[in-house]
């Protein structure tokens, strides 16, 4: 009973020093991030995802999420293309941190730096592109956008740029108007396009037909007794049907007085 009185203060140091020393050099590093210990200060190495032991009040550790970042720009910015248009553009930028390294040791802020770059970014490629490439060549202008933020970011930070979004373009109303008109002019301008191709194609189509009927006389006869079934088709119709010679006969008188009358 004595010993046991003896050792309890040694106990209670040792359960105090556990309490001390145990817990606070106890990390648990999730599946998607990584570890970073700094000892004195001093950057000595990385920790993988799990449990993680580091020296109390001597190590510091930094965790650094591994996982894609989302960065929408919150409000439209009012940018000049190079054909003097103003428009206000949004976007939005996906970048991951493939070296979490660099992205604590040479960087203070990875996300607003990298925020920031993709701001004047922005502004820079709109800047340098007229007015129907941002609107009708969307993909290339992504493109450059993220080529030129991912050429400052992945070597000096260890972040890559996975994909750039320019999501919406917004243009005054006076260009509305002038667009909307311009559309409209171009509508009228193929359907009068095509009208006239139609107009076209059927004189080129009944030239034919009328050659054809007129080397073919049963052809004709065809045709004249095709039109007197459709006009017998039709409501309070009365049809005198005429031989087709006579009626050859007297396009041919018709024709030939017009013709002497007009040498008179």
């Amino acid at each position: 009973m004595n010993s046991l009185l003896d050792l309890a203060p040694w106990i209670v140091v040792g359960i105090a020093a556990f309490l001390l020393i145990v817990p606070p050099g106890v990390r648990v590093i999730r599946q998607f991030e990584r570890g970073l210990i700094f000892r004195f200060g001093r950057f000595t190495g990385t920790r993988e995802p799990g449990l993680q032991f580091i020296v109390p009040w001597i190590d510091r550790m930094v965790k650094v999420d591994m996982r894609t970042v989302t960065w929408i720009l919150e409000q439209r910015q009012e940018i000049i293309t190079r054909d003097n248009v103003t428009v206000h553009v949004d976007a939005v930028v996906y970048f991951t941190i493939v070296d979490p390294i660099k992205a604590v040791l040479n960087v203070e802020d990875y996300r607003t730096a990298t925020e920031q770059l993709a701001l004047t970014s922005l502004r820079s490629v709109v800047g340098q592109s007229d007015l129907d490439e941002v609107l009708s060549e969307r993909d290339r202008v992504n493109d450059r956008l993220r080529a030129m933020i991912d050429e400052q970011t992945e070597e000096p930070w260890g972040i890559r740029i996975n994909l750039v979004e320019v999501k919406d373009v917004l243009l005054p109303e006076s260009m509305q108007r002038i667009m909307a008109r311009a559309a409209e002019a171009e509508r009228e301008k193929r359907a009068k396009i095509i009208h006239a191709e139609g107009e076209f194609l059927a004189a080129e189509t009944l030239t034919k037909a009328a050659h054809v009927m007129g080397t073919e006389p049963m052809t004709l006869q065809l045709r004249y007794l095709e039109t007197l079934v459709e006009l017998a088709g039709e409501a309070n119709s009365s049809i005198i049907p005429l031989p087709l010679d006579m009626i050859s006969f007297a396009l041919k008188q018709l024709g030939s007085g017009t013709a002497e009358g007009a040498k008179s």
